[in-house]
C-alpha cells in the first residue's frame, strides 16, 4: 500500500512540476498601462536607421563591417535634429553565427544611441528586401541607381513557412528579448516588420507572428511590443485575419504611411477607435509625403513620428522605389536627410524639423 501510494503522488507532482518549468505567458498590456507607460514618453519622434556604410542588416551588424565611428557621426546628426529614437533592424543570420558576439555589438550601438540621448525601436522580423538568399561574410555590392538593392529577409522565406525551424527563431527571440528586457536604452519592440506584405515565397507571416508575440510574452518585457499595420483599414488589399491579430495582441498601435496628408489623417482617425498610442514607424518619401506636410499631423494627433532614413548611404534610400540601374541622383530626394559628409539635403527643411523638435529653441 505505502509503495502505491508512493506512485499515485509522484504521479500527481510530476504534471504539475513539468508545468511549472514551462513559462507562464504575460497577458497583453491594460490600455490604462499602455497610456500611462506612453505619456511618460514625451513626443516619440526620430527615424529608421541603417548605417551608412551598410548594405544591409548582415552588413550593420557583422564584426568584420560593423561601423561604431560612423554610427557615432550619425546619431549625434540624428541628435542635432532633436530625435529621440530610432528603429533598427536586426539580423537572425549573424546572430545564429555569433550569438555573444551580436549581442556585444547591438549592446555597443545602444551605448552610443545613449551618449546622444536616443533610445532604440527594435525590430525582430522583417518580410521585405531584395536578396532572397544572402550569406554571412561579404555582402553583394550597391547597385548604381537602385533603390535598397540588397536588404535581406529576416528570416527567409523558407524559414517562415516551416514550422520545423521555429525552434532556432524562439532561442533567437527569447535570448535578445530577455537580453535587454529591462534596459532603458530600448523604448519598444517591434515583433514583425510589415507582416502582410507577403512577397518572395512567403506563404503568411501569421502562424510565424502568433508564435513570435507568445515568445516575447514569456520573456515579458518591460517595453512594449507591436508589429506595424501597413495598409490602411480601408484598403481592400488589406489582410484581415493579421490585422485584427496585431490589434488585438499589441501593446500600442504601429502604422506605417508614405501618403499624402489626407490619407495619412484618416488613417490616425480610424486607429484611435483602438484607444492605445500610436506610433507611425515609416512615413516621409518625398514630394507626397514630407516633413513639413506630415510632421505636424503627427505632432498635433500625438502621433509617434519615425520617418525613413538619416544618411544618403549604400542602401540608395534617397532614390526612389521605382529606380533602375543606371539611375542618376533624383533632383528630389525620396528618403534620407543628410549627404554622406554631413550636409543636409534641405537646409529648410532641416531647420523645420529642429523647430518641431523644439531643437532651434
Amino acid at each position: 500500500m505505502k509503495k502505491i501510494m508512493t506512485m499515485l503522488l509522484c504521479a500527481a507532482i510530476l504534471p504539475l512540476a513539468a508545468s511549472a518549468k514551462r513559462p507562464v505567458a504575460a497577458e497583453r498590456w491594460s490600455e490604462e498601462k499602455a497610456a500611462a507607460w506612453y505619456a511618460k514618453q514625451g513626443w516619440i519622434v526620430g527615424c529608421d536607421y541603417v548605417c551608412a556604410t551598410a548594405i544591409n542588416q548582415i552588413e550593420m551588424w557583422q564584426a568584420e563591417t560593423f561601423d561604431p565611428a560612423t554610427m557615432d557621426r550619425e546619431m549625434a546628426l540624428a541628435e542635432g535634429l532633436g530625435f529621440n529614437t530610432v528603429r533598427i533592424f536586426l539580423s537572425d543570420m549573424v546572430y545564429d553565427a555569433d550569438p555573444e558576439g551580436f549581442k556585444k555589438r547591438v549592446s555597443q550601438f545602444l551605448d552610443i544611441c545613449e551618449r546622444h540621448g536616443i533610445r532604440a525601436i527594435m525590430t525582430i522580423w522583417t518580410n521585405g528586401g531584395k536578396c532572397e538568399n544572402p550569406q554571412l561574410g561579404k555582402q553583394p555590392e550597391s547597385v548604381q541607381g537602385v533603390h535598397n538593392s540588397q536588404w535581406c529577409m529576416s528570416p527567409g522565406a523558407d524559414a517562415v513557412n516551416d514550422p520545423a525551424q521555429w525552434g532556432r527563431l524562439e532561442r533567437y527571440v527569447k535570448d535578445i528579448i530577455g537580453t535587454y528586457k529591462n534596459d532603458d536604452r530600448v523604448l519598444l519592440w517591434c515583433l514583425y516588420n510589415e507582416p502582410e506584405n507577403i512577397r518572395r515565397g512567403v506563404k503568411s507571416s501569421l502562424p510565424l507572428m502568433r508564435e513570435t508575440y507568445k515568445w516575447a510574452r514569456e520573456i515579458d518585457p518591460s517595453q512594449p511590443l507591436t508589429s506595424p499595420m501597413w495598409s490602411a483599414p480601408s484598403l481592400a488589399r488589406t489582410n484581415l485575419a493579421i490585422v485584427s491579430y496585431l490589434m488585438e495582441n499589441s501593446d500600442i498601435i504601429s502604422f506605417h504611411c508614405y501618403s499624402e496628408p489626407k490619407i495619412m489623417s484618416a488613417f490616425i482617425r480610424r486607429l484611435k477607435d483602438y484607444n492605445r498610442p500610436i506610433v507611425c514607424t515609416e512615413y516621409m518619401g518625398r514630394p507626397k509625403s514630407t516633413f513639413e506636410k506630415i510632421m505636424p499631423i503627427l505632432k498635433e494627433n500625438n502621433v509617434g513620428a519615425i520617418s525613413w532614413g538619416l544618411t544618403a548611404g549604400k542602401c540608395n534610400f534617397h532614390l526612389q522605389w521605382s529606380s533602375k540601374a543606371g539611375d542618376p541622383e533624383p533632383e528630389v530626394w525620396f528618403h534620407d536627410i543628410y549627404r554622406l559628409d554631413g550636409t543636409p539635403f534641405s537646409e529648410a527643411e532641416v531647420a523645420f524639423i529642429r523647430r518641431m523638435t523644439g531643437k532651434a529653441e
